[in-house]
C-alpha cells in the first residue's frame, strides 16, 4: 500500500503543482481586462469570465510594442518616453536599472546565462552549479589582476535568489549541459540529474 500511495503521489504531484502555476499565471495576466472600460469587458457582454482572455491580451500587447518599436516612428516615441522617465528622480533609477539587466539578459548577442559553470563554493572542496553572466567591470575589475569572470550562484529550490561572485577564470570549469538542465538540476536539490552526453554528442554540440 505505501508503494502504491507513493507512486499516485509522484503522478499527481507534478500535475497539482504544474495547475496551481498555470493558474496563477493566467489569473495575474487576465487582471489587464481590468484595464478596459466596463462595457468592453467579457464579462458585460457573456455574464461571465473567460480564462485566459487576458493572457492572450497580454501576449497581443507585447507583440504590436515590439512592432511598433521596431520601425523609426516608435523608436522615436520610446526615446520621448524614456527621457520622460529620466526627468522622476527615483523612477528613473528603477527603470534604467531593469533596463538594463534586462537588455543584458535577453541580448542575442550577450553571454549572461548562456553557460552552467561548476564552481567550488562557498569553500574549497565543495562544488556546486553556477551561471557565467559576463565579465568584472568597472572599478572593481581595476582592482582584479588576472582574467576573471562574473558569475551568478543560485540557491535551492528557489534558483531566483543567489550570489553574484568574480571568479578567477581558471577555478571555474564549463559544463556540457543547457542551462535548463542546469536549473533542473538545482531545482530538484540534486535529485533531477542531467543526462550524460556520449563524447560524440557532444563533440557536434561544441562545433
Amino acid at each position: 500500500m505505501k508503494k502504491y500511495f507513493i507512486t499516485g503521489l509522484l503522478i499527481w504531484i507534478p500535475l497539482v503543482i504544474t495547475f496551481m502555476v498555470l493558474a496563477w499565471i493566467i489569473g495575474t495576466l487576465d487582471q489587464i481586462l481590468l484595464w478596459l472600460p466596463h462595457g468592453a469587458q467579457p464579462r458585460a457582454w457573456l455574464g461571465f469570465d473567460i480564462p485566459g482572455v487576458g493572457m492572450l491580451m497580454s501576449l497581443l500587447v507585447v507583440f504590436l510594442t515590439g512592432l511598433v518599436a521596431a520601425n523609426v516612428l516608435g523608436q522615436k516615441l520610446v526615446q520621448i518616453w524614456e527621457a520622460l522617465l529620466a526627468r522622476i528622480p527615483v523612477v528613473k533609477s528603477i527603470y534604467y536599472g531593469v533596463k538594463q539587466v534586462s537588455d543584458t539578459l535577453f541580448s542575442s548577442s550577450g553571454q549572461a546565462f548562456r553557460k552552467a559553470l561548476l564552481v567550488q563554493y562557498p569553500r574549497k572542496g565543495s562544488w556546486t552549479i553556477a551561471f557565467l553572466t559576463g565579465q568584472p567591470g568597472g572599478d572593481a575589475a581595476r582592482h582584479l589582476q588576472g582574467e576573471y569572470v562574473s558569475i551568478y550562484v543560485p540557491t535551492t529550490p528557489n534558483p531566483t535568489s543567489g550570489f553574484f561572485l568574480m571568479m578567477p577564470k581558471e577555478d571555474v570549469i564549463e559544463l556540457d549541459m543547457s542551462v535548463d538542465e542546469a536549473l533542473k538540476y538545482i531545482i530538484s536539490m540534486g535529485v533531477v540529474a542531467p543526462p550524460v552526453r556520449q563524447p560524440e554528442r557532444a563533440a557536434l554540440l561544441t562545433e
